[in-house]
């Protein structure tokens, strides 16, 4: 048989235990009315924090030649039908590219469209080997176009400092490499200005 501090002292104990956010002046307040009321404490259970999938470095890539057109792959020819489709998504884009549209607003549509599949050519660049190369855009990077031109042939054309046109239903857009120098999917999302300095 306990004696009396050991039953106060093992009451004590028992209520820190099952109220251990009390303070030792509230448990004996709460003593003194002969009737308490135990909380359920439980411990929160920590969520384990999902991984995110991690995709390829830009190392891995190269290794991988994922960005790489196999050279039975580079024939004009077969990427006209993405010509046909780009020329398609963009009549959509432009409702239809009608003549009494605003130029300003087909530019401005254009200059955040996907490239993919248009025909460009380089109008003037300060690297005269470089103009009046034309094709198809097959690949756009952050600093260069990959185009395949008429005679089957793969060329790297930088953005810096060369000019680009495209012309589509008798509508001619030209774009400045060297204030285009964004990824497709960052120019989607960019505000252009209408006016700015035109240089190469």
């Amino acid at each position: 048989p306990q004696g009396s501090e050991e039953a106060k002292a093992f009451v004590n104990a028992f209520l820190k235990r099952s109220m251990p956010k009390k303070k030792d002046e509230t448990i004996q307040e709460i003593l003194t009315r002969k009737a308490v009321v135990l909380e359920h404490y439980s411990q929160k259970k920590k969520k384990p924090k999902r991984k995110k999938p991690k995709g390829f470095t830009a190392k891995q890539r190269r290794e991988m030649r994922l960005f790489e057109i196999e050279p039975e792959q580079q024939r004009y020819a077969i990427f006209l039908p993405l010509h046909e489709l780009w020329k398609q998504y963009i009549r959509e884009l432009c409702h239809g590219l009608k003549p009494d549209a605003q130029p300003h607003m087909l530019q401005g549509k254009l200059l955040k469209a996907d490239l993919h599949g248009a025909i460009v050519t380089v109008t003037k660049s300060k690297c005269p080997s470089y103009v009046g190369i034309t094709g198809i855009i097959l690949q756009e990077f952050k600093h260069v176009f990959k185009i395949i031109t008429k005679e089957d042939k793969l060329k790297v054309v930088p953005k810096l400092n060369n000019v680009f046109s495209l012309e589509i239903d008798g509508f001619i857009s030209y774009i400045y490499g060297s204030k285009f120098q964004l990824r497709a999917s960052e120019r989607s999302a960019k505000k252009f200005k209408l006016k700015g300095t035109i240089d190469l």
